[in-house]
């Protein structure tokens, strides 16, 4: 089954002229339940891994994030996203590649407690044999890695949500103003940057923004890929839940936390990547509310 975002209610370029230069594509996975295979697109699914390449182990220093105190033993990645390029319209993958793997370490690393993302751009064609993906060990804190889920890719514009400037918020405030007063709509919520797990577009951020810069080059960083805890909330459903989600009462009950993730307060990771530099280095960053 297709998921399809509805037809934005508005027209936000006609209403809000001033937002087009700022307008990017993004793509939504719509992860849901069920059991793909490591040739699929998917969240939480196994991965087309080449038998001659280790499995990534972190053997950094972690904890689990519900005690934060107690160090934990060093253990394997644990898959996140895979997605095939002819399942990402837009996305730029690295010349010569046709499959992005995003793994994790799903234990807390660092001050701020995020999970240590790893991304790998492969040629799906030059596998060859292909590695078994372990099941993750006993004791995970299971909210910090997502079940597996087939995903339904859509593409899908977005505008900038926490990322839109001051003197833009400003300069429009009144107009979304008078949009929530005759429509109900919040831009924000309903017309800005999709929620859930999604490739490009803008961050799907908690907080305020937090772009990382390369540390090769010194320039900032493109988004990659939004984690997110759950795939939509209680705004936010009106305009960006899928047409297939949608009953009487509002939405089924496999819709919004299909991976099972609660990343700290129901935040997000956030993968970034530097596309100017040969290697694509990346970064990231963790928030939640």
């Amino acid at each position: 089954m297709t998921r399809r975002t509805p037809a934005r209610p508005v027209n936000v370029e006609e209403l809000f002229p001033e937002l087009i230069p700022f307008r990017r594509e993004a793509v939504r996975l719509h992860p849901r339940a069920g059991s793909p295979s490591c040739h699929d697109s998917s969240v939480g699914g196994p991965l087309l891994w080449p038998a001659a390449e280790p499995w990534p182990v972190c053997a950094e220093e972690h904890y689990d994030p519900d005690t934060a105190s107690e160090l934990q033993a060093a253990v394997p990645m644990v898959p996140v996203v895979q997605v095939h390029q002819a399942d990402a319209p837009g996305i730029p993958f690295p010349e010569g590649t046709d499959l992005l793997q995003v793994l994790w370490c799903p234990y807390a690393h660092g001050e701020y407690c995020y999970p240590l993302p790893q991304v790998h751009w492969r040629d799906s064609r030059g596998i060859g044999d292909i590695l078994s993906t372990p099941a993750p060990v006993e004791g995970l804190p299971e909210d910090w890695y997502p079940n597996p889920c087939v995903v339904h890719p859509e593409q899908v514009t977005e505008y900038p949500s926490n990322d839109l400037s001051w003197d833009l918020r400003d300069a429009l405030r009144q107009r979304f103003d008078e949009l929530h007063a005759t429509t109900g709509l919040h831009y924000w919520y309903h017309l800005a940057d999709a929620p859930g797990i999604k490739l490009g577009g803008y961050p799907g951020w908690t907080q305020e923004p937090c772009w990382p810069d390369c540390e090769a080059c010194g320039g900032r960083m493109e988004h990659l890929l939004t984690v997110a805890s759950w795939e939509f909330d209680g705004e936010s459903w009106r305009t960006w839940l899928p047409v297939e989600d949608r009953t009487d009462s509002g939405w089924t009950e496999a819709a919004d936390n299909p991976a099972g993730l609660c990343l700290g307060d129901v935040g997000g990771v956030y993968i970034f990547e530097c596309r100017a530099c040969p290697d694509r280095p990346i970064g990231h960053w963790f928030d939640c509310s």
